[in-house]
């Protein structure tokens, strides 16, 4: 049985060309050697068909009745990453192949790289793909929703493991380059089937990788050599245009820099990018501006739930003065009759979501707006998620979100399922207490529908769904799509 796994794993790497035929009696050596085996027959037959999946199954099923790892998630993570390592090209190859495709295309070259990091299974498929995904039409364009499955939830021999594991600065997080063939540990995860592809933006040494969550296609991560704090600044803008430049193909984006609208990892200055088009991308200019000494860069008011400026120009130094222009005056902009406030109490509050792309020939930058003011009815955040939606969403809205794809917690798909079952049955939903905090939101939408059956019921849900996430998106939006709001828009325009 240890034989035919550890067959059937090398030939999936020689079939996926992670390793050549030739290094195929090495990579057994290599396999063998982890599951602690000496002796090894060579199967006669292999199936034509491979799952990776199972393969990995059955030797990490091996690796417990041996006593090489415990029965747990992330134990069972740590050591089927170890296993994967024995097919991956070293770094320098990888790199070489990446180098050598670029000079043929750059989307060669990130074909490649997208396809090796799902191979390696550093980006796990199987997982992926039990995401739900869908879309929902609204005012703003075709709304992405993908319910998070993919990140396994720790069971409770890993989370006490965790808890008893040595703490370590090493690396200082997982974006740092030292991630690179790490191994892990129980805290931290495993990085071995990990590579990663050294570029220059700026002048400086950064990192280019691929997220092992895809939450869209070709989801990149773009990370500075240095562990360094995220910071907005004219700098921001000419590596996300450094990049594009490189990667035509691709969008880059910064979360803002501020606790509340920024990012989940605001120690580490990084970018996330992508072959990827939002409904943002497509959402139309409601209002062109102009601005007073840049009346030759394209500028206006994106129709879309935030507050967008987007900027338009064939040099993207002209677009990098301008964004370096309004960011100074917004960080300093305050106007009390919009509940726009600079600062309190020497904390600053203004900030700005930036979204860099080529397209049409132009590049193009939008400039979201963002606010963490807290209030005494909104302690979270006045241009957060507003607590009558914490039913569906209650965490930041980050970059990703921002462009138009919900990131909704794993927690919804089996509330969904069990609030389907009770209004199809017609049973109240306030008698189960983990669907109580839909209540309102329920008894809000089911009267626009003349039935809820097994038929409809998830497409109503989903549709429910999207439409709370639009609301979402208004209430992080600085300026609201009403006429007062785009007045106030309008004042900081002139402000310019």
């Amino acid at each position: 049985m240890l034989n035919n796994a550890i067959a059937r794993l090398v030939a999936y790497g020689i079939r996926c060309g992670l390793l050549p035929e030739c290094e195929k009696i090495y990579a057994t050596n290599l396999l063998l050697d982890c599951m602690k085996e000496d002796d090894y027959t060579e199967p006669e037959t292999l199936p034509e068909e491979i799952d990776l999946e199972e393969t990995l199954k059955e030797l990490l099923d091996e690796a417990v009745r041996r006593g090489l790892i415990e029965d747990n998630i992330v134990s069972r993570d740590l050591f089927d990453t170890r296993l994967m390592n024995c097919l991956v090209p070293r770094p320098a190859q990888v790199q070489a192949e990446f180098s050598r495709l670029y000079a043929e295309s750059p989307e060669k070259a990130t074909e490649y790289f997208y396809k090796l990091s799902q191979d390696s299974d550093y980006i796990r498929r199987y997982r992926i793909k039990r995401d739900m995904r869908w879309k929902v039409d609204s005012e703003y364009g075709a709304i992405d929703i993908t319910i998070n499955l993919s990140k396994p939830e720790k069971d409770p021999k890993a989370i006490a493991a965790a808890k008893l594991a040595k703490s370590s600065s090493y690396p200082k997080c997982q974006l740092c380059m030292e991630n690179e063939g790490y191994a892990g540990r129980m805290n931290h995860p495993a990085r071995e089937n990990h590579r990663i592809i050294p570029i220059t933006i700026n002048d400086t040494p950064w990192g280019f990788q691929y997220s092992p969550y895809v939450y869209y296609n070709e989801h990149c991560i773009v990370f500075n050599s240095l562990h360094t704090p995220m910071k907005i600044e004219r700098a921001t803008f000419v590596k996300l245009f450094d990049f594009v430049k490189q990667f035509p193909h691709y969008f880059l984006g910064s979360n803002a820099d501020l606790p509340i609208v920024g990012g989940s990892i605001l120690s580490h200055d990084h970018f996330q990018g992508g072959h990827y088009t939002f409904a943002m991308e497509t959402a139309p200019i409601e209002k062109s501006v102009t601005i007073p000494g840049y009346e030759d860069v394209e500028a206006g008011i994106v129709k879309w739930p935030l507050s967008v400026i987007r900027i338009r120009h064939k040099e993207d130094k002209r677009l990098v003065d301008l964004a370096t222009h309004i960011l100074d005056c917004w960080r300093g902009y305050t106007d009390e009759a919009a509940c726009i406030l600079a600062e309190t109490d020497g904390e600053p509050h203004n900030t700005i979501t930036p979204i860099a792309r080529k397209k049409d020939g132009l590049f193009e930058l939008d400039l979201v707006l963002r606010n963490n003011l807290t209030t005494e009815e909104h302690p979270l955040g006045l241009y957060h998620p507003h607590a009558q939606w914490h039913h569906i969403k209650k965490e930041n809205i980050g970059l990703i979100e921002v462009m138009g794809l919900a990131v909704l917690p794993s927690r919804l798909k089996q509330e969904m399922e069990q609030l389907k079952n009770c209004l199809v049955k017609g049973e109240d939903i306030n008698n189960y207490p983990e669907l109580a905090k839909h209540s309102d939101w329920v008894n809000e939408f089911l009267p626009k529908y003349p039935a809820f059956t097994e038929e409809n019921g998830w497409d109503i849900l989903k549709q429910e769904i999207g439409t709370v996430f639009v609301r979402i998106l208004e209430d992080a939006g600085v300026y609201k799509c009403t006429a007062e709001g785009r007045e106030a828009f309008l004042r900081f325009i002139d402000a310019l």
